[in-house]
């Protein structure tokens, strides 16, 4: 960091030894460049980069996890659509779940400033992250309230001197996480990109429509 504590480089090297069938020893490293307070100045400065020398793992799928990659893969691919229904309701669901019993005016108003949006239409922010960061965003904000109202509000510590813009780093958070997953390659060449894609494959197990017919009956 700098003097004046504006800038930031971080570099962490991770060696790991993983075991499979085929066998595999990868050593990588990560570079982090930007400045302090890059969240506050619109989260476009950051940047990850690898040696090509790096080795990284392949790990083979099974039938079902490759069909739930390539499934996962089709919904990273939807952008928004500020002229689909679907979508235009998702982004109304976002604001009553975030401001309970505030009328919104619009898609299009300057009430979106008050959640972090960068300007009055909020469909201009999604391009890093697709329909789905809107998804999460919606989906953090039923299944854990109290934490989403709490980092909206800027409730828990000491407020600083700059604000993040809590709807656009929820939106980059989407985008940095397919990044760090891998989530785009044809299979996992991170163990925790393994790791992730296990959870979801699990996961469709569990909700197939053939598993909850029978948890039905």
């Amino acid at each position: 960091m700098d003097d004046e504590g504006g800038s930031f480089v971080a570099v962490r090297r991770i060696q790991q030894g993983l075991e499979h069938s085929s066998g595999c020893h990868s050593t990588s490293a990560e570079v982090v460049v930007g400045s302090a307070a890059w969240l506050g100045r619109g989260l476009s400065c950051v940047c990850a980069q690898r040696r090509d020398s790096d080795a990284r793992p392949s790990f083979d799928l099974t039938p079902s996890q490759d069909e739930s990659l390539q499934r996962f893969q089709r919904r990273l691919d939807v952008s928004y659509d500020g002229s689909n229904p679907e979508h235009q309701d998702t982004l109304r669901a976002l604001w009553s779940a975030a401001y309970p019993g505030e009328e919104l005016s619009g898609l299009v108003s300057e009430q979106w400033k008050e959640m972090g949006w960068q300007g009055k239409d909020p469909s201009t922010d999604f391009r890093g992250g697709g329909f789905i960061s809107l998804e999460n965003l919606l989906f953090f904000a039923r299944a854990y309230p109290k934490p989403f109202q709490d980092l909206l509000q800027k409730q828990e510590g000491d407020r600083a001197m700059w604000e993040y813009p809590f709807a656009v780093a929820g939106v980059n958070l989407t985008f940095m996480l397919i990044q760090m997953l891998d989530l785009e390659a044809d299979k996992p060449r991170t163990w925790i990109g393994a790791v992730f894609l296990k959870f979801l494959s699990d996961g469709d197990e569990v909700y197939s429509p053939s598993n909850r017919e029978r948890a039905a009956a």
